[in-house]
């Protein structure tokens, strides 16, 4: 369905989040195809710059990308004391990527996503995220991350997955199967991070993943960023470690302002790390929630 109607776009008819919907002026439509995985869009907009749309939900946005990028980065680049090899599954803007490089101990960087046209695309659209495919640290495979975990064992310090929302090419990163798949990809001690959506919208469903996860992970955690043009302002993240010891929200490598200033962090701090963790009496009350 074309939501890009008389000027504005609108997440509208979303079983993700019924009965509310999000608008963007629109100045201009940049690109609009149907690749084999999903329908993409490229919009300009008048207050939220450059938008990328993947089957009529919004992305990334140049105006707040940022704080989404970094906070799925370095939340678990920064609970691992040394990240020397990560994995990013999806990701296709590169925004993820363009993070994950920066920091200091990382050493090498493998990513896997389904859809060739997203990358493409944002390079050409959004330069300012894809600049991060650039990096010498960085190796792009074009697949499916369930196939190349299957081949890849005990192999990453960190794996970051950045998909969609569950639905269509995403929905499987959302099962119970696939943080079986990340444990044994990742060496001892490892760490994982995935896109988990928001408590708001669908309580049941991240307590359900959260619970998948728990099953292959002995330490795991949920932490928030916000993200105005998400639905409700913000989204989840879980993150989990194979070590039993470590505290997710204290992170082991806790940046000076010199640091995150060199790094070029707008959002990421080490008191946001830990305040990100900090959740409603409600939420944390029911969340399987073992950072805590």
């Amino acid at each position: 369905m074309d939501k890009v109607l008389t000027g504005w776009f609108s997440e509208i008819q979303n079983e993700l989040w019924p009965g509310q919907s999000f608008s963007l002026k629109v100045q201009n439509v940049l690109h609009k195809e149907k690749s084999k995985f999903q329908d993409i869009q490229i919009i300009e907009t008048e207050t939220y710059g450059r938008c990328l749309i993947l089957d009529g939900i919004i992305q990334c946005t140049s105006r707040d990308e940022f704080s989404y990028q970094e906070m799925i980065a370095f939340l678990p680049l920064c609970c691992h004391p040394n990240p020397q090899k990560v994995l990013i599954v999806g990701g296709g803007d590169g925004g993820v990527a363009r993070e994950v490089v920066k920091h200091p101990l990382v050493k090498e960087v493998h990513q896997v996503e389904i859809d060739d046209r997203v990358v493409q695309l944002s390079k050409k659209y959004l330069p300012s995220m894809a600049c991060g495919f650039d990096s010498k640290k960085l190796k792009l495979t074009i697949g499916d991350g369930f196939e190349y975990m299957k081949n890849h064992r005990n192999e990453f310090d960190v794996i970051i997955t950045d998909s969609s929302d569950p639905i269509g090419p995403a929905v499987n990163l959302f099962h119970e199967s696939y943080f079986d798949l990340l444990k044994q990809a990742l060496r001892d001690g490892g760490v994982v991070c995935s896109q988990a959506g928001s408590f708001w919208l669908d309580f049941e469903y991240v307590k359900k993943t959260l619970k998948g996860c728990a099953l292959h992970f002995p330490k795991v955690g949920y932490a928030i960023t916000s993200v105005p043009s998400y639905p409700c302002g913000h989204i989840g993240f879980i993150i989990a470690s194979l070590d039993k010891k470590h505290r997710l929200e204290n992170p082991v490598k806790k940046f000076e302002k010199s640091e995150i200033d060199a790094l070029n962090l707008k959002y990421y701090t080490s008191e946001i790390h830990a305040a990100a963790f900090t959740l409603p009496r409600w939420v944390r009350s029911t969340f399987t929630n073992k950072a805590v």
